[in-house]
Formats: structure tokens, C-alpha cells, sequence
């Protein structure tokens, strides 16, 4: 017959934890720290794809206040035609506050498949190519809906490329619409 004695670690008082006790104790302390790990781990993913969605809300907003801005120039100017220049964006235009907002001036054909917009020092996007390149493209599409009403639509396109635990995963296309109705008060 075999006997297994179980060592037993003592202190002064006599009181103490087995060889057995204290394996387990230190494999439960190793799932939770693993578990904390991960948890942390998904927790930066799901902050960096929050970021990405915020950036592309408020990129959705600039797109429209770039149409509200030209509609406005235009009545500024006293221009008979208040849609002037946002009439040629129905299949897709692209514009930043940088290009030019008078009459349309800064919107450009949105042409296969656009092109990214780059932030500057400032923290200003545009499709200046003196800054950093993004992974966002922005697509502002006006409609006439009748002689008083514009319809703007932006959506914003970018690439998440979560990456969890050192692992990169496929990027996923991700994008954000927003729409609004532009109307001649004037």
C-alpha cells in the first residue's frame, strides 16, 4: 500500500496549508489574474471602436454644416440661386471647411470610392495631404426634394481592425449616415 503523506507548512502556532492548498490557491489566483487580462484586453478593443464612432458622428455633423455653410454664403451673397453649387452632389460630393465653402467652390465629385481625409497639427480633418492620413472618407449627397427643400446625407466610412490580445483580426468595415433637410427661408 502506498501512503501519500501531505506536507504540511507550519507556523509557530502550529497552523499551516498543505502542499495542496496552496497549488490550488495559486491556480485560482492565476485564472483571475488571466481573466483581468482579458477583460482589459477587450476593454481597450471596445474604447478604440467607441473612439472610431464618435470621430465618424461628428465627421457625419461637419459634412452637413459644410451644405448648411454654402446654402447660407449664398443667401450672404445675395446669390438668386440659394442652392447654388450643392445641386451637382446627387450621386456624392466631397468638401471640407479648408477647400472653400462660397458657392460650392470646395465640393469635389466623390469618384471611386473617395479618398481618406488627413488631420493636420491642429486637429483640423481635411483632404490636405500635408497631414496625417486617417481611415475615414466621407461621402456628402445632396437631392432636391422640391424648390425650398435639400436633402443632405453624409456617411462616413472607415476600417476597424480590432486587435485583441497582440492577435489582429480582419478589418471590418464600418460606417455612420446622418441626414438633414436644408430649406430656403430667404
Amino acid at each position: 500500500m502506498i501512503k501519500i503523506k501531505l506536507f504540511r507548512l507550519h507556523s509557530e502556532n502550529g497552523v499551516g496549508f498543505t502542499m495542496i492548498e496552496i497549488v490550488i490557491a495559486l491556480f485560482v489566483l492565476t485564472v483571475g489574474v488571466i481573466g483581468v487580462y482579458n477583460a482589459f484586453s477587450i476593454m481597450t478593443v471596445a474604447t478604440t471602436q467607441m473612439s472610431d464612432r464618435f470621430t465618424a458622428a461628428y465627421l457625419t455633423q461637419e459634412g452637413i454644416e459644410i451644405a448648411r455653410n454654402i446654402r447660407d454664403n449664398n443667401w450672404l451673397a445675395e446669390n438668386e440661386n440659394w442652392a447654388d453649387g450643392l445641386e451637382s452632389c446627387g450621386t456624392g460630393c466631397e468638401a471640407d471647411y479648408r477647400t472653400g465653402i462660397s458657392s460650392g467652390a470646395g465640393l469635389t465629385s466623390y469618384s471611386s470610392g473617395g479618398h481618406y481625409l488627413y488631420i493636420d497639427s491642429n486637429k483640423f480633418y481635411s483632404y490636405n495631404q500635408n497631414g496625417t492620413e486617417t481611415r475615414f472618407k466621407r461621402k456628402i449627397t445632396i437631392n432636391l426634394v422640391d424648390d425650398h427643400t435639400l436633402r443632405v446625407t453624409v456617411t462616413v466610412f472607415w476600417d476597424e481592425k480590432p486587435t485583441i490580445a497582440n492577435i489582429d483580426f480582419p478589418a471590418q468595415p464600418g460606417s455612420i449616415t446622418a441626414e438633414d433637410y436644408l430649406y430656403n427661408w430667404y
